[in-house]
């Protein structure tokens, strides 16, 4: 039987994050939500996720650090970042580091629901050279 995505939705924006968990719930994936990148390290090292989305801009740990941190905590977890404000630096930056890739918002869940396919199916081959 193949393997449900774990993912792990970061957004300070309740509900945009609740959303966005309510329809990749429905679309059979298992789900949690963090409210922004303290809460979001917490949750992995309780319980690890296959993808992360993750907002860049939140108060507190930003995405760019957040990023930094789950990427150090497990560097197989694949993370896409989700943000409202267009930046190509930022994109370039974030991708330097090891986004996955890079959405705006809002984006159609069919797109974010291919993105976080092709995350989970990197993060697999990834897997199995690991060993892990």
């Amino acid at each position: 039987m193949p393997r449900t995505p774990k993912v792990l939705v970061v957004d300070d924006e309740e509900r945009f994050r609740t959303t966005l968990a309510k329809m990749l719930t429905a679309q059979g994936l298992e789900v949690l939500t963090a409210a922004g990148g303290e809460e979001a390290l917490e949750k992995l090292q309780a319980r690890p996720c296959d993808v992360v989305l993750l907002d860049i801009r939140m108060p507190g740990m930003g995405g760019i650090k957040a990023l930094s941190a789950i990427k150090e905590l497990d560097p197989l977890t694949e993370v896409i970042v989700l943000s409202g404000h267009a930046s190509l630096d930022a994109a370039m930056e974030l991708m330097q580091r090891g986004a996955y890739d890079y959405l705006l918002k809002p984006c159609p869940v069919e797109e974010v629901l291919a993105k976080i396919e092709g995350a989970f199916e990197k993060k697999l081959e990834r897997e199995k050279v690991t060993g892990r």
